[in-house]
């Protein structure tokens, strides 16, 4: 296993593993189906902790609506803003984005059927939030309760403030008595089919019907900021092309 400071081993460049070889990959099949009701028992709350703005609809969205529908309690714990996601951009200022990012945010999880939701928002720096772990663990310590069950992104995802969440969540967890659960995000773009530092072993699919998976589809076009060029820099997209198909298999996983 991949140590915590060896994020330079998963590469965020390039145009990563195609969303077609991992369709193609039989390993996906075979790994265990869990439901909406399995990953979060009745009477359990479900606490989303999002190191950026759309973090919560990339990973979960299919779940989200699956957890609505069965009236699950739910807490969105938004880490940054995600304002530095267009460093020397004149179009996107580190001051629009502030504003915009959430409100995409917000716009999304009302695409996808759910009711305004609670949010705790942290303001952590965008792209710093390795160097917070610590203040991280004890802020969602303080907010957790035994019984909740804590989804964020993978400790080993490959975007260093995905990383530390996942990180921290874990210790917030072992303090409070919540349970984890951790999600890929980036690992699909680094990682490959059978790829060993992959806990397959951890590794749960949960199925998405064609209506959930069409409203997380259109969820995700509420990300302008992300899913849009930039002609004001010539940049392309953040998320798009195999970046953005990677997470709208008709299934998302979950690590245990």
């Amino acid at each position: 296993m991949l140590a915590h400071s060896d994020t330079h081993a998963r590469r965020l460049d390039g145009g990563g593993t195609p969303a077609q070889a991992w369709l193609s990959w039989p390993g996906l099949n075979d790994l265990p189906t869990i439901g909406a009701h399995a990953l979060v028992p009745p009477g359990t709350r479900a606490v989303i902790v999002a190191p950026h703005p759309d973090d919560e609809i990339l990973a979960c969205g299919g779940l989200l609506q699956l957890l609505a529908a069965q009236g699950s309690r739910l807490l969105f714990v938004a880490v940054t803003d995600g304002d530095a996601s267009h460093p020397g951009s004149p179009l996107w200022p580190q001051e629009r984005l502030r504003q915009v990012r959430p409100q995409e945010s917000a716009q999304a999880l009302a695409t996808l059927g759910l009711a305004p939701p609670t949010w705790l928002r942290l303001h952590l720096p965008d792209g710093g939030v390795a160097s917070m772990t610590p203040q991280l663990s004890t802020t969602l310590a303080a907010q957790l309760r035994p019984g909740d069950i804590v989804f964020t992104t993978w400790r080993l995802d490959g975007h260093p403030d995905h990383e530390a969440c996942g990180w921290a969540c874990a210790s917030a967890c072992s303090a409070s008595g919540a349970t984890l659960v951790e999600m890929p995000v980036w690992g699909w773009h680094w990682a490959v089919p059978g790829d060993m530092r992959v806990p397959w072993h951890r590794a749960h699919r949960l199925p998405l019907p064609a209506p959930v998976l069409q409203r997380k589809r259109a969820a995700l076009r509420c990300f302008a900021s992300q899913m849009q060029d930039d002609p004001s820099t010539g940049r392309p997209a953040i998320v798009a092309g195999d970046a953005l198909q990677r997470l709208l298999h008709a299934w998302e996983v979950y690590f245990l």
